[in-house]
């Protein structure tokens, strides 16, 4: 719920917000103000991510290598990432890992020299994009970010954290558009709220072309939503918070890259713009 308020600001600092504003991120004078009261109220922000990087580049030439580890402009995917939640000030990052996580950990160490603090969660045999919740249960006590580990992404997460605190829901997926939805998760949208979620529909049967960009906020309550053992997102939990009216879509326009094929990681690494 928002409330209009009046508010005396100096002209010098209302020209300072006026020139945030750049229509796109930063849409308006109003949602500049509310996201920089936002970023000032840190306590309010997720303060924890959440990377899932158990998958393997199986489509790429070494078929045991963690699909995050494969470089964009001579870095790791997963460092990318890294740079994004230092920009909005998250530092505190579980990374769950599978039987091929060794490099991983080898690479990022405690995550001190990247200005992050990494928590390895270690999986014993794969639990599918839902079960490393379970695993990461201790550590999620206040609204987080989780996100896929081998995706190249540019979101304004005090926007997104915005969005997500308004419509009180459990769990807000950002969503970018693509002209083939049939290699995604596909969200048809009554207004901010998703009501179907369909995994990799045909082509010409698409919902939308609407996809899961493979980020999402979560409060805690969407640990009560996951199964024990294997579980996936899109299969076991999205479909039970849109029955509950509880999951809502984030449509944002910063830039997002696929990296699963040669041809789209080939294209992630002409196009991608560094944060």
């Amino acid at each position: 719920m928002k409330e209009r308020v009046t508010l005396t600001i100096d002209n010098d600092v209302l020209q300072r917000v006026d020139e945030l504003i750049d229509g796109t991120e930063i849409k308006n004078r109003s949602h500049a103000v509310e996201l920089l009261l936002t970023k000032s109220l840190s306590y309010r922000k997720p303060r924890k991510a959440l990377i899932l990087a158990g998958g393997k580049s199986s489509r790429i030439k070494n078929k045991d290598m963690p699909s995050c580890l494969m470089t964009i402009h001579n870095r790791p995917i997963l460092e990318h990432l890294l740079d994004l939640f230092k920009k909005f000030d998250i530092k505190d990052i579980l990374i769950a890992i599978g039987s091929n996580g060794k490099p991983i950990k080898e690479y990022f160490g405690s995550g001190l020299q990247f200005g992050v603090r990494i928590t390895y969660l270690e999986e014993s045999h794969p639990l599918g994009t839902a079960g490393p919740l379970n695993m990461a249960k201790p550590y999620l006590t206040e609204p987080f970010i989780m996100c896929n580990g081998d995706e190249l992404k540019n979101i304004n997460l005090n926007d997104l954290y915005a969005f997500h605190n308004n419509n009180a829901g459990i769990a807000t997926i950002a969503l970018t558009t693509t002209d083939d939805p049939s290699s995604y998760g596909v969200a048809l949208l009554d207004g901010n709220k998703i009501i179907t979620f369909v995994e990799k529909p045909n082509k010409e049967n698409s919902l939308s072309n609407l996809i899961n960009a493979g980020l999402y906020i979560m409060n805690p309550e969407v640990l009560n939503f996951v199964p024990d053992g294997f579980a996936q997102l899109e299969q076991d939990v999205f479909p039970k918070l849109a029955h509950q009216h509880k999951l809502f879509g984030y449509v944002f326009s910063g830039q997002w890259f696929d990296t699963k094929t040669p041809e789209k990681l080939k294209k992630a690494e002409k196009d991608w713009k560094e944060l």
